[in-house]
């Protein structure tokens, strides 16, 4: 009997869809509100990993993972700007959604102090937040140009970046699919740290402008 799909689990995904499901997850997650929730980053991580240990009988292709990421998360991308251009804040402000609002406060932090280029190639980065910020920029009417530029590096970067540690550490070790659950809870928490930092400085900074003077 075929196991039940699990959209949250990385290896459920790719045991059902293959190259596939790396497409569609990261348009989803990248490109489309409702899909903040998807596993990105452990994705990537245990697609690169499946094109050489075939753990679980699922082998996968190396250029197939590669094309079908960095497509899914380029078009993502420029969807969600198209999006956010269009539709402008309505769709954010009409979310009841906390942790997409989160990623809406994290967001326009980032736009803020960093400006465009490094904001937009940080939120790759940073889970729920590059959800969100191709949106919003959007909305911000932030340059098509300037935003394709750099959503292009960025998503270059953190696709076969997050592939090949894959594929380089399922190349290295031999058995390394027997670790496969641990190493992927290890990714999903690396991946968390930008996103906890991001909260611990929001909250020091609005502590520090709410200190009375002394």
């Amino acid at each position: 009997m075929p196991q039940a799909l699990n959209p949250l689990d990385a290896t459920s995904l790719l045991t059902a869809l293959g190259a596939v499901g790396v497409f569609l997850v990261l348009f989803a997650e990248t490109g489309l509100l409702v899909g903040f929730f998807l596993p990105g980053d452990s994705l990537l991580f245990t697609a690169g990993l499946l094109c050489t240990t075939g753990a679980g009988g699922v082998h996968l292709s190396l250029p197939g993972v590669l094309i079908a990421a960095v497509a899914g998360a380029l078009l993502g991308a420029q969807t969600g700007y198209l999006i956010g251009r269009r539709a402008g804040g309505a769709l954010l402000a009409r979310t009841r959604n906390r942790h997409l609002l989160d990623g809406a406060v994290r967001a326009e932090e980032l736009l803020a102090r960093y400006g465009h280029g490094k904001a937009i190639v940080l939120a790759r980065f940073i889970p729920m937040v590059r959800t969100v910020l191709n949106p919003l920029a959007g909305a911000l009417k932030v340059p098509a140009r300037t935003f394709t530029l750099w959503q292009v590096a960025g998503g270059l970067v953190w696709t076969v970046g997050l592939v090949f540690a894959g594929y380089a550490l399922g190349s290295s070790i031999p058995n390394v699919d027997r670790y496969l659950l641990p190493m992927v809870g290890l990714i999903v928490a690396v991946s968390l740290v930008p996103l906890a930092l991001e909260v611990v400085r929001s909250r020091r900074r609005a502590r520090t402008t709410t200190e009375p003077p002394r």
